[in-house]
């Protein structure tokens, strides 16, 4: 039985979709869900999961629709307030999200320890989500041990963020490191772009030591498709051949690529509709 190949972050879109007044971007471009598929398909990815970007806010109608039409290919993370009812995190959970986002970046940085916050928190953990952080590397090294405090599985975005002048070197990314003897967060290796001009270098050095910190199992690759911002030097196949170069191990880049399907609720041999697969070996 084929494992499932999973692409761990993107985002689907489209400009007729209400955008969040609070805003730091909007894109003036579609990227709908067939675009993406298509993606997946060209790439040989079996699965893939949907983020929801930052300036569609608490919206997630789009990534439920996208959800219902994928068929179990995909799986989402929603954005959400904290008082957020648990019926209304039951109903994302039968269409298939499997966690929320907190994404920090420019933004005041949640009392997680004030009893709204606690509470959520506590939902999110009955339901078996996870809480993917996007935020400095600084700002992780203090967030995340308060979520790992509440229970809950803790995804961190984009190697974590450190910042692109002290690069590996940046104390907050050197204390997200000691998170991983927790085995209760995970990584993403995902846009090395957003890092700065010498943001693929310091993938480069980040990975070893991620790798040695975390485990492969606890490492998620993602293709942050279709690349707000830098879509003009980016595209999917890109960076799955970066990967490929980042992780020159075959069976080690095998592992990586399937390693997250419990987290996400994937399956064994689960693909939908496309019988193109890419050869993880």
């Amino acid at each position: 039985m084929t494992l499932a190949t999973i692409d761990t972050h993107a985002h689907v879109f489209h400009r007729r979709l209400r955008l969040a007044p609070a805003r730091r971007y909007a894109p003036d471009y579609d990227a709908p869900l067939h675009l993406y598929l298509q993606e997946l398909d060209r790439n040989g990815i079996s699965n893939g999961v949907l983020v929801q970007p930052s300036f569609l806010g608490t919206d997630n109608s789009y990534l439920v629709e996208s959800l219902r039409e994928a068929g179990g290919r995909l799986r989402g993370i929603a954005v959400v307030d904290p008082a957020t009812s648990n019926e209304e995190l039951r109903a994302l959970d039968r269409v298939g999200v499997v966690g929320v986002r907190l994404n920090l970046v420019g933004k005041r940085l949640p009392d997680l320890v004030a009893p709204e916050w606690r509470a959520f928190l506590k939902s999110v953990k009955t339901m078996g989500w996870q809480v993917e952080v996007q935020s400095n590397a600084s700002d992780l090294a203090m967030l995340a041990p308060q979520l790992l405090d509440e229970g809950v599985a803790v995804v961190l975005d984009h190697y974590g963020l450190p910042d692109p002048k002290l690069g590996v070197a940046d104390p907050g990314f050197q204390s997200i490191l000691k998170l991983g003897a927790s085995r209760r967060v995970w990584v993403k290796i995902s846009a090395p772009y957003r890092h700065g001009e010498a943001g693929e270098n310091l993938a480069r050095k980040a990975y070893p030591l991620l790798r040695e910190a975390y485990g492969v199992d606890r490492l998620l690759w993602g293709s942050d498709w279709p690349h707000t911002q830098f879509e003009a030097t980016q595209n999917y196949a890109k960076n799955l051949r970066f990967l490929d170069n980042l992780v020159s191990d075959a069976g080690e880049r095998a592992e990586l690529l399937v390693a997250s399907r419990g987290l996400f609720r994937f399956q064994h041999g689960i693909g939908g509709a496309s019988s193109k697969r890419r050869n993880p070996c």
